[in-house]
């Protein structure tokens, strides 16, 4: 017969299947700093033995990280889906923005028709409570805070979609976007008619997602990334008439 005596699990093996989860799920972030070890050991219930055992196994796997004086940390286990080179390319071909926004609407118009069905009445909360900061950080004359929370209004209904390859995946291209290789946010936010049509949108995504509605949920989002796109090209024309503008009045003066 097939069978094989059933063996008692470590207590280690439990605790590394919980912490596998909870970076699966997108709970654990990249460089998170994990609690104190006693704090863990208590929440869990464990031994700091077998605690130990676990971080052990976790970051000899690539999972978790030591730093001596600071603390254990979520490895990033996001890396990158490009070379330095390629994202360097990136950066300055408009062709990889346009394709860029162009990914992003599709993807996150699926993960919007996702979280307007699966997501749990926590996740809804979620996203209603920083859409209610956007509208409060939108009063400020400085654009940077609704501008980090734009991006993590996009996260929290990525996360609400239960789709952890997508969470993965997106939250990598999201990295790249913070850190300015695609396109600036912040200029975007700095015009005030382009900051209320942006907050009408996203206000918009969230009605949609609260009302359960997927169509209007990934329809919303698809508007929202066509107004990014348009916005964008708009930019990159008037900066090329301002370049054209100047050289025709450093000519004039020259002359």
């Amino acid at each position: 017969m097939p069978f094989l005596k059933v063996q008692a699990e470590k207590l280690s093996h439990s605790v590394v299947r919980q912490i596998e989860q909870l970076i699966l799920r997108g709970i654990l972030r990249p460089g998170e700093r994990l609690p104190s070890e006693r704090d863990m050991a208590d929440k869990m219930g464990v031994s700091r033995p077998s605690l130990r055992d676990a971080i052990a196994d976790l970051s000899e796997r690539g999972l978790l990280v030591s730093k001596p004086g600071a603390g254990v940390y979520v490895a990033d286990v996001l890396g990158s889906a490009f070379s330095e080179a390629l994202i360097q390319l990136f950066s300055t071909h408009d062709e990889a923005v346009f394709d860029y926004i162009a990914f992003r609407r599709d993807m996150e118009g699926l993960a919007a028709e996702r979280a307007a069905r699966l997501a749990s009445e926590t996740d809804l909360k979620v996203i209603a409570t920083i859409f209610a900061k956007m509208e409060t950080a939108h009063q400020k004359r400085d654009p940077s805070d609704e501008a980090q929370l734009d991006a993590e209004f996009h996260m929290a209904i990525i996360e609400a979609s239960h789709n952890v390859i997508m969470l993965h995946m997106l939250r990598s291209m999201f990295d790249l976007l913070r850190r300015g290789v695609f396109y600036n946010r912040q200029v975007m936010f700095k015009n005030r008619m382009t900051r209320d049509q942006l907050l009408d949108q996203h206000r918009a995504i969230n009605d949609a997602v609260q009302a359960r509605d997927p169509l209007a949920a990934r329809a919303a989002v698809m508007t929202h990334l066509e107004y990014v796109e348009r916005s964008f090209n708009d930019q990159i024309k008037a900066e090329k008439h301002e370049a054209i503008a100047r050289q025709r009045f450093e000519h004039e003066q020259s002359r």
